[in-house]
């Protein structure tokens, strides 16, 4: 039985009848198992034989008043047909929560006193008892299908009686008792990582077992290592996978190279970050004719030293991608690899995965070849040395540079009139002293050096998805492959986007999905400098679909490509070594038949990248919450990032830290979500505060620990 029914010690003594039927009738049709006599006497905490004697009483007239049926001798249940929903319940701080189910436009609510035994991300089968206060149907779980996880991070409480650990992130629900003997060393204070081990009936809280102590809450190597712990992640490869890739040779055989067509006469170079180390992928270009050349996209034959069956490629397909942290990178593969034998560095040979066009001065491809091939890189150059060549139109390889900037840019502009839709988010860094402290903040935006190289991995990764998924009548191939897809945003996302840019003056065109996707880059391209700015482009962002890994190709609605795919970072993402070796495959005339197998390995490369993407966002929260520590008492302009029923968030415009300013703080009236406009409204003065809503507002508190920055509007 997974619903508990509120109850105390007189309710045998001095019975209500009508409660006591009302609580039978409840805990029948709260469970998917038929209930005993004994089920239904534990649960109202019945004990003496009077009382038995009245509750059996009440058990057989319910039964033929037709409120519940017995299935079976001496079990009951209800006496309805319920249906049943199952879906990943998110809980709250109060340890109520929602419930995502597949196939309901909303999420369903559950109350803490009928959430049961659940831990955020459980799955769990409810029934519907009826509405949450108008908005989001009501339901009670009645079983929990499989737990999320089991292993879980946080902070120590230990005391002379008691020690509990509470989870970093709140949505777990609740805290979980240690006993003193499963504590394994932890103390007051300490990050931990513990393993679910129980959850008694009567326990207010699960049981854990620490299995981990990560160090001390707080400390910056501790709080880094929590986030990738509570994520699953790993930050050290096994030592037999370290002895695996030591045992990898360094230089290239000539028998290698005789395989392979040869590009170390061409003249080639990589552009990439200034603290890059990991360099995936590098450009080639000689002249063919006046109004023609061959542009190489060369990508690091990651598939020629990860061989499948070894240690190295199962370790690689676990990690599936690496993680990006506000301090460090967490690599798919060991360094050796990703920062050595791999990486394109300059003046080395390299093999290489190769996507080589002939392309004339209209940046139309005239011809493709794919093949293993092996490079020299020239130079090395970072996006702001690039970026100087083709402001100052002087530099080295500027010839060179400046074509491929006028090729891509005609690409560029060609794909946003096809229907690609283009988002310049700004992209903030922290600045880190020795500690790994923020000093200060940076704002990182894509210039014409950024725009050149995504220019040429889109075309490689478009011409190999179609290389592969297009049969040669323009029909799909139905060969098994790696496609990188993006749905059409959802129908109801969309109007509502529409309904509210609408308010501004803006337009949109939803006639079809082209239009859509033109509608956005217009509405984009009009909101910029204006106050709406940076609402729009939020609301746009969150209106699109996820984009995620298949072998069901239905094109990339945000890049406007009927076929797309990984091709271009193997180093960092397992579908792109996926990618390269099905492509050799069907090069070398090989009929691929194991699509489950594919899909699978898809199916996780998503999931992986998510948990790294999460990870990734908390890393930021964390040196964001670091970054205003000290900052107490200050006053900063933000904007309004996002509304719920407990506040809204706020965006700083100087950092792009985000904090709450929650609703008992907002004093002056009682506010009510309104989601169809995304804002809170005042019930009495109608005083409403909007996503983008310019507001000052001052840091209130900190909590480095919890990872919570809380702010108050200042008038």
């Amino acid at each position: 039985m997974k619903k508990k029914i509120k109850n105390n010690k007189n309710t045998a003594k001095s019975p209500n009848l009508k409660e006591l039927k009302s609580t039978i009738i409840d805990l029948c049709n709260a469970t998917v198992k038929p209930v005993t006599f004994k089920d239904i006497c534990s649960e109202l905490q019945v004990k003496d034989k009077i009382a038995k004697h009245q509750t059996s009483f009440i058990i057989k007239n319910l039964v033929i008043e037709g409120a519940i049926k017995e299935i079976g001798h001496g079990k009951y249940g209800a006496n309805t047909t319920q249906e049943y929903y199952e879906g990943k319940i998110e809980k709250i701080t109060s340890g109520a929560g929602y419930v995502i189910c597949d196939g309901m436009e909303q999420d369903v609510f559950v109350s803490a006193r009928n959430a049961g035994q659940t831990l955020g991300g459980d799955i769990v089968r409810i029934v519907l008892t009826g509405n949450h206060t108008g908005k989001n149907p009501e339901g009670v779980v009645v079983s929990i299908v499989k737990r999320g996880k089991t292993t879980f991070v946080g902070n120590m409480r230990v005391d002379a009686r008691h020690s509990f650990m509470t989870p970093d992130n709140s949505r777990i629900g609740t805290d979980f008792y240690v006993p003193k003997d499963k504590l394994n060393g932890a103390k007051d204070g300490d990050k931990v990582l513990v393993t679910l081990l129980d959850w008694p009936k009567k326990a207010k809280s699960p049981f854990a077992e620490v299995t981990t102590v990560i160090g001390a809450a707080g400390e910056h190597n501790a709080e880094i290592h929590a986030i990738l712990a509570e994520f699953g992640l790993p930050y050290e490869f096994p030592e037999s996978v370290e002895a695996y890739v030591e045992s990898i040779p360094e230089t290239i055989s000539e028998e290698e190279i005789s395989k392979r067509r040869d590009m170390r006469e061409v003249l080639t170079f990589t552009i990439d970050p200034h603290d890059a180390k990991d360099f995936d992928d590098a450009l080639s270009i000689q002249k063919l004719a006046d109004d023609k050349w061959e542009i190489g996209i060369h990508i690091a034959d990651v598939s020629h030293y990860v061989q499948e069956g070894t240690l190295l490629n199962d370790e690689a397909y676990e990690r599936a991608t690496s993680v990006y942290l506000v301090d460090r990178v967490v690599p798919m593969l060991p360094e050796k690899l990703s920062n050595k034998v791999c990486s394109l560095r300059p003046n080395e040979e390299k093999l290489c995965f190769s996507a080589i066009f002939t392309i004339n001065d209209k940046a139309e491809v005239l011809d493709e070849w794919f093949g293993r091939t092996v490079i020299y890189s020239d130079h090395r150059f970072t996006y702001e040395d690039a970026q100087e060549v083709i402001e100052n139109k002087e530099g080295k390889f500027a010839e060179e540079i400046l074509l491929m900037d006028k090729l891509a840019k005609i690409m560029r502009a060609k794909r946003i009139d096809e229907g690609a839709i283009t988002f310049d988010r700004v992209e903030v860094k922290f600045q880190l002293d020795e500690e790994k402290n923020p000093t200060g903040v940076y704002f990182k935006q894509a210039k014409d050096a950024n725009k050149l190289i995504e220019e040429y991995m889109l075309l490689a990764n478009r011409k190999v998805a179609s290389f592969i998924g297009k049969a040669a009548d323009g029909t799909p191939s139905n060969k098994p492959f790696v496609y990188r897809i993006h749905d059409d945003p959802d129908p109801e996302k969309i109007n509502n986007f529409s309904t509210f840019v609408n308010q501004f003056g803006h337009q949109m065109n939803l006639q079809t999905p082209k239009e859509i996707a033109n509608s956005m880059n217009r509405v984009l391209a009009d909101v910029s400098g204006k106050r709406e700015e940076n609402m729009v482009e939020l609301l746009a962002i969150r209106t699109m679909s996820k984009a995620k890994y298949t072998i069901e190709n239905i094109g990339h609605y945000g890049l406007g490509f009927d076929y797309y795919s990984h091709f271009t970072s193997p180093i960092r993402r397992w579908p792109d070594v996926m990618v390269h070796r099905l492509l050799q495959r069907y090069l070398d005339g090989e009929k691929v038949t194991e699509k489950e197998a594919i899909e699978e390995q898809c199916k996780h490369s998503s999931a992986m990248e998510k948990l790294s993407t999460d990870a990734e966002r908390s890393s930021i929260k964390y040196m964001q919450v670091k970054y205003l520590m000290g900052k107490v008492g200050q006053d900063f302009m933000g904007s309004v990032s996002g509304v719920t029923e407990f506040g809204m968030f706020i965006e700083l415009k100087e950092s792009l830290c985000e904090g709450l300013v929650s609703m008992r703080d907002l004093k002056d009236d009682h506010y009510e979500l309104h989601k169809e406009t995304f804002s809170l409204v005042g019930k009495r003065t109608k005083k409403r505060f909007q996503l983008g809503d310019a507001l000052k507002v001052r840091v209130r508190n900190v909590d480095l620990v919890k990872k919570q920055i809380d702010f108050q509007l200042v008038k």
